[in-house]
């Protein structure tokens, strides 16, 4: 294999792992930025009011991208398998 070919499969991995994490990092930043917003305004200053809610956030995203999240995996990992018996010739 040669190293042209590694690194686009590198730069396949790293898009796919992106376009994986992003939704659910980006429901996490909204969620954060907004009670930091809250907290703000009214002057509240407890610690564990921001992290509740990113969790939960974070857990939800989980829950309904998950399927979307496994199915693009397993569609990379599964086009992984079958690059193999090219990369020996």
């Amino acid at each position: 294999m040669g190293a042209d070919r590694a690194l686009s499969l590198m730069n396949d991995m790293l898009w796919n792992a992106a376009l994986i994490a992003g939704p659910v990092l980006l429901i996490t930043l909204v969620v954060g930025l907004l009670v930091s917003v809250l907290q703000v305004a009214t002057q509240i200053q407890e610690i564990t009011l921001s992290y509740v809610p990113k969790t939960i956030a974070a857990g939800l995203a989980l829950i309904v991208l998950g399927p979307w999240m496994v199915a693009k995996l397993s569609d990379f990992s599964r086009s992984l398998y079958l690059l193999i018996p090219s990369l020996g010739s």
